[in-house]
């Protein structure tokens, strides 16, 4: 009996200390902060998403997204992140604090989509009315937008209710493949594209990405694509089908600016167009709104200084020497 008490307040303590260690010091030091603003406060980072930004990220979520994709760039010394042009600098706490939850992921069966939106191409590279961009759009990304030297597949998600699409049976005959009824999407082969459509190897890209025929790369239409037909981009992606999210409606008039640039096996029949649902959207607006391409005080850039958001004074080029940190490894 004289044991019970040194027993109690040892098994108690271990716990306090664990709660104290993993919670409270970590919520003191990194609980309270604020977005990051200049001294005229008009560059604020980051900034409050929006609505859509919000539905796409438990979307994505639902779908189980977050199981094959990170949402964190780590640093050059402990990892080849930024090498990979993932990112221009390692990620930091304060880049999350207006997400919630918060999906850091912990597998990379795809690549990481922490600045994902940085890569969409400039508002003036966007495809046309007529090129199935997203009226809704994306948000602005934040900060200034990185280079697209892309990797091979965003990957993505969503869910919608199953009611907003459903596929064809596939012993359904010719002609009723050929007239399926408005909302309903033919159930075709993964693989969209031409064979003879060429590829295109960008820098740090884990394998070769499709880019005939399609849109501007990481632009809101080619997300669309990427989530229809994934394998219309990459042949080599395992990433399924997200073609609940879309339906397939028959053409009267014009064709809507929403509608897929889809080719080959993937391309609706003639008369009807395939678009997306409103949780489609939200998803591909969540995607390009993940952005952590604007520099933060407390995070050194790739080159070892202080990111400070405005651009390092010019030096007189030097040789480095062996062993120097600026020496290239």
């Amino acid at each position: 009996m004289k044991g019970l008490a040194p027993l109690f307040i040892g098994i108690f303590g271990t716990f306090a200390f664990s709660w104290v260690g993993l919670t409270v010091i970590p919520n003191w030091q990194i609980g309270s902060l604020n977005p990051q603003s200049d001294e005229e406060g008009t560059d604020i980072y980051p900034r409050p998403q929006s609505g859509m930004f919000q539905r796409g990220a438990h979307v994505y979520a639902a779908n189980g997204c977050v199981y094959c994709h990170s949402q964190q760039i780590r640093a050059d010394y402990i990892a080849d992140d930024i090498e990979r042009k993932w990112g221009d600098r390692r990620s930091a706490p304060r880049d999350y604090i207006f997400q919630r939850p918060v999906l850091l992921g912990k597998m990379r069966m795809g690549q990481d989509l922490a600045n994902i939106g940085a890569r969409a191409p400039a508002p003036q590279e966007s495809p046309s009315a007529g090129g199935g961009a997203s009226p809704s759009g994306a948000p602005a990304t934040q900060g200034a937008a990185a280079s697209p030297a892309a990797a091979a597949a965003a990957s993505p998600s969503s869910g919608s209710s199953p009611a907003t699409a459903s596929a064809s049976s596939p012993g359904a005959s010719p002609a009723s493949a050929a007239s399926p009824s408005p909302g309903q999407i033919a159930n075709t082969t993964p693989g969209g594209s031409s064979p003879a459509a060429p590829s295109a190897q960008t820098p740090g890209a884990m394998y070769p990405i499709q880019t005939a025929g399609l849109p501007p790369m990481y632009s809101a239409a080619w997300h669309h694509v990427h989530l229809f037909a994934p394998r219309s981009i990459n042949p080599d992606s395992n990433m399924p089908s997200y073609r609940f999210l879309y339906r397939l409606r028959r053409i009267t008039g014009e064709r809507s600016a929403e509608a897929l640039q889809l080719s080959g096996s993937d391309a609706p029949p003639e008369g009807w167009e395939i678009v997306p649902t409103f949780d489609a959207k939200c998803v591909v607006a969540y995607l390009m709104g993940l952005n952590q391409s604007h520099p933060l005080k407390e995070v050194r850039s790739v080159g070892g200084a202080p990111a400070t958001g405005s651009p390092p004074a010019a030096a007189a080029p030097a040789p480095a020497a062996k062993g120097s940190p600026a020496a290239p490894k």
